[in-house]
């Protein structure tokens, strides 16, 4: 049997993470989710702002750290969870765990329909520029990551 440390390999730790379906609902216009684009080079395509939890960070917490983070915005409820799943990351094949919420913009925010935000907080995507947008659903493209794998789970 070949030790995970012989031949140089690291171990692979699970990561557990959060993914955010934020809905904008407006009145005679049809249901919206927020996404972004990025053009850095982490997977391609768009996006739903999504990653780690940290130790002992309570998952509704994590994902309201994540939209505020990737997206810049703060003006957000969790609406409830609505599927976890067990996947690889698509490019350095770590195992993941990631919960994914319906969250819902605050009915008296004011939010643009796109903008662009500079990512903050301490991961890999720290200082990066992501051009965020909603889109009516249903959406016209598919996410990146297989992250839209929920979407017909939404009260929309």
């Amino acid at each position: 049997m070949c030790h995970p440390y012989a031949s140089g390999m690291r171990e692979l730790t699970l990561r557990i993470r959060v993914a955010a379906y934020v809905l904008r609902r407006r009145a005679g216009r049809p249901v919206e989710l927020l996404v972004f684009d990025h053009d850095a080079d982490l997977p391609p395509g768009r996006h739903v702002p999504a990653g780690g939890v940290a130790p002992e960070e309570p998952l509704e917490e994590a994902v309201l750290r994540e939209v505020a983070e990737e997206c810049g915005l703060t003006c957000v409820r969790v609406l409830r969870p609505l599927a976890e799943e067990h996947t690889p990351h698509p490019i350095r094949r770590f195992p993941r765990h990631t919960t994914f919420f319906e969250l819902e913009v605050n009915d008296d925010a004011d939010v643009p329909d796109a903008w662009d935000h500079h990512v903050t907080g301490a991961g890999r995507d720290n200082g990066m520029t992501f051009h965020c947008r909603f889109e009516p659903l249903p959406l016209a493209f598919p996410l990146a990551d297989g992250q839209d794998a929920w979407l017909d789970r939404l009260e929309a």
